[in-house]
């Protein structure tokens, strides 16, 4: 069988290892037998994406979600999803969740003792425009332990999910900030061998995007597949 084009190929390390024991938890989850491949029923490659309702204008601006305004360091982050040959994708359904200013989520399982924001929720949607572009007002999130390993804390990161024509179809990846230095002793943005892949899960501050006296910018481009592809977690 012939190999996809080298533009089309994701080079040795460009992905997270699915057994990375630095990462404590892969080590029970990660599969030891070959994947069992299902094949996809037409009501799996199909179907409404955007959940139990339409997307609103708020759903872009976590900042205007509830009553007041969240606290923290607000910020703009935009980008373009692309697939391997640089082409936007128009139409894409980018969704983003996140701690709060003082490293907290929203959830139940997170016992972190910092405070919870009565006005930040941590999610957001949008959809890319013609040119393949997002943009999402938010705060900036806070680090906080999360028990791996002793002193262990995560870098401020965001999540995010990127839908193709349905939820089968659906990647999932980090975006950290430039500068950060718990990003050295993080296994989860480690466990990407390639560091020029790894870097490639880390925003560039962008003054383009930054509005003055109002928020700093930061670009994050997503590519979908290929060399240069983004380091996705599913």
């Amino acid at each position: 069988m012939s190999q996809p084009p080298a533009y089309r190929r994701e080079q040795p390390g460009s992905q997270p290892a699915s057994h990375s024991p630095g990462y404590v938890s892969t080590i029970a989850r990660s599969p030891r037998q070959p994947l069992v491949i299902l094949p996809h029923t037409l009501s799996e490659i199909t179907g409404p994406v955007y959940g139990h309702a339409r997307i609103g204008p708020l759903d872009a601006d976590l900042t205007r979600q509830h009553e007041g305004e969240p606290l923290g360091e607000r910020i703009i982050v935009s980008g373009r999803v692309l697939d391997e040959n640089g082409r936007p994708q128009p139409g894409t359904l980018v969704e983003l969740w996140q701690a709060n200013s003082a490293g907290r989520y929203i959830h139940v399982r997170d016992q972190h003792p910092a405070p919870l924001d009565p006005n930040f929720t941590g999610a957001g949607r949008t959809v890319t425009d013609e040119n393949g572009v997002y943009r999402f007002v938010t705060i900036k999130p806070g680090a906080y332990p999360w028990r791996n390993h002793p002193n262990a804390w995560r870098p401020p990161h965001i999540h995010f999910s990127v839908f193709g024509p349905s939820f089968v179809t659906r990647l999932v990846t980090q975006m950290y900030f430039p500068g950060d230095p718990l990003l050295a002793f993080d296994p989860i943005y480690n466990s990407v061998a390639d560091p020029k892949a790894a870097a490639r899960m880390i925003s560039q501050f962008d003054l383009a995007t930054t509005v003055p006296d109002w928020a700093l910018g930061y670009r994050f481009d997503i590519v979908l597949r290929g060399r240069d592809a983004t380091p996705m977690e599913a």
